[in-house]
């Protein structure tokens, strides 16, 4: 009989244990009851766990280019065929792990502009919890960095938010824009260069660079200068003061 094969230092199975993932045991299920978890299904779920937070830790770091499947499960410490049982290929991995972070960042702006009727105000809120990742939350703000051009059209995150506040603010009569998807292009790509910047080069950008930054895009969708200001400076809500 082969000995057990050892588990790494996370408890996670290695190459001889990989196999078991593939075919879980059968387990009843009364009907309208769902089963409890077994073990397999926890061993599963930890395996899983571990490979999306070492490829969001990868992009943070430095991206995805010439990045192995073996320094991800090493990264991960868990066993290389364990990689085959939950993601077929590194890129549908990253993009698990990008849809994760855009689905995080969905639920924040989603707190942030929680009660707040004003289109406008949502928008400024947003940009301002966007901008404010890089101080708060660096991990997410560089893969939203390095995820790029296909922020602009992800079904979660800003640009879909961006988008719906847009619109509703033209339908108020509160911005004047004629292609509202435009405008979320020219929003996502100032961010970005804002959230590198903050990233990269903080010093050259002031303690209120946020705030401006939602000003200056206030204005250009049409807003009177003193209203952009006052609503970009507002206070900001608890659920992102205390963050």
């Amino acid at each position: 009989m082969n000995a057990p094969a050892a588990p790494t230092q996370s408890g996670e199975p290695r190459e001889s244990e990989a196999a078991a993932e593939e075919s879980p045991a059968t387990v009843p299920q009364t009907e309208g009851v769902r089963a409890k978890p077994t073990r397999l299904d926890r061993r599963r779920d930890r395996t899983r766990r571990a490979l999306l937070d070492a490829a969001r830790a990868i992009m943070a770091e430095r991206g995805t280019s010439e990045v192995s499947i073996q320094e991800i499960t090493e990264r991960a410490d868990v066993g290389f065929g364990s990689f085959y049982n939950h993601f077929g290929t590194k890129t549908e991995l990253f993009e698990a792990a990008v849809g994760e972070v855009l689905e995080e960042h969905g639920q924040l702006l989603d707190q942030v502009t929680a009660g707040i009727d004003d289109p406008a105000e949502a928008f400024a809120l947003s940009v301002r919890a966007t901008a404010r990742l890089a101080t708060e939350r660096p991990a997410i703000a560089q893969v939203l960095v390095r995820a790029g051009l296909d922020y602009l059209v992800a079904d979660d995150g800003l640009a879909p938010r961006a988008l719906r506040d847009i619109e509703r603010a033209v339908a108020a009569g509160r911005f004047t824009v004629t292609t509202p998807f435009l405008a979320v292009v020219s929003t996502t790509g100032c961010l970005m260069a804002h959230l590198h910047v903050r990233l990269h080069a903080p010093h050259l950008v002031g303690p209120e660079a946020d705030e401006e930054l939602a000003e200056s895009l206030l204005r250009m969708l049409g807003m009177d200068p003193a209203d952009a200001r006052e609503i970009a400076h507002r206070p900001l809500p608890g659920t992102l003061e205390d963050r």
